[in-house]
């Protein structure tokens, strides 16, 4: 599995709506870019308890997704370019239900691993002036999702994203977004034990799996 990199994107920590900042304003970056331990060189996050960090270090957002968002929203203008939904690479060919927890990519000559789905938020849906946006990505999984960086390198617009490892291959991104951000679990529970234990899945998230867990156990 190999797809060619559309964008590298960066961004800087602006004001934002709500009285909040951000670092959603992602723009297209040229030229060979470090990819370290903690993203793109030069990227920012104004909120590092929900953004950034080793296993959120890079957001992969589908270019597939563009069209369907585009026909929801005509004359959406930053619909137009990668970007929109502050993605840090950006592809074409490569789907939530197609890449899997703990999946290790090369990208240039940087090594990711997926760590987790992206949980949709509301400053995704305040930058396209769309508050039911977050909703509606959760309802039909256009989550992207996030890297790790397991050794750093350089990567450019144009070079390719190989799949070189995928040891977990029954839990695709979309699976697990689904069933712990979007619900399914009520009708899979059994799925829950195996994701609280997944040591490649995002700690939060297995966190976040227990939780279900437990309050299944009380309501039972």
């Amino acid at each position: 599995m190999s797809v060619p990199i559309l964008a590298l994107l960066a961004g800087k920590v602006q004001p934002f709506t709500r009285g909040e900042a951000s670092a959603i304003g992602k723009t297209p970056l040229t030229g060979p870019i470090k990819i370290g331990f903690l993203g793109i060189e030069g990227d920012e996050q104004a909120d590092h308890r929900y953004h950034g960090g080793p296993d959120k270090a890079l957001h992969h957002y589908p270019a597939d997704h563009y069209p369907y968002f585009s026909q929801l929203a005509p004359g959406q203008d930053l619909l137009n370019a990668p970007g929109a939904f502050g993605e840090n690479i950006s592809t074409w060919g490569l789907l939530e239900e197609e890449v899997c927890i703990g999946d290790r990519f090369r990208c240039g000559t940087a090594l990711l691993e997926v760590s987790q789905g992206r949980q949709p938020c509301w400053k995704q849906g305040d930058r396209l002036e769309w508050t039911l946006l977050p909703a509606l990505m959760v309802k039909q999984r256009r989550s992207g999702w996030y890297y790790r960086v397991i050794e750093e390198g350089m990567a450019a617009e144009g070079d390719t994203l190989t799949l070189v490892d995928r040891p977990l291959p029954d839990w695709s991104v979309k699976r697990v977004f689904g069933l712990l951000i979007a619900g399914d679990w009520k009708r899979d529970p059994e799925a829950l034990p195996a994701l609280r234990d997944m040591e490649l899945l995002f700690s939060g998230w297995r966190d976040h799996a227990a939780a279900l867990m437990d309050a299944n156990i009380s309501e039972s």
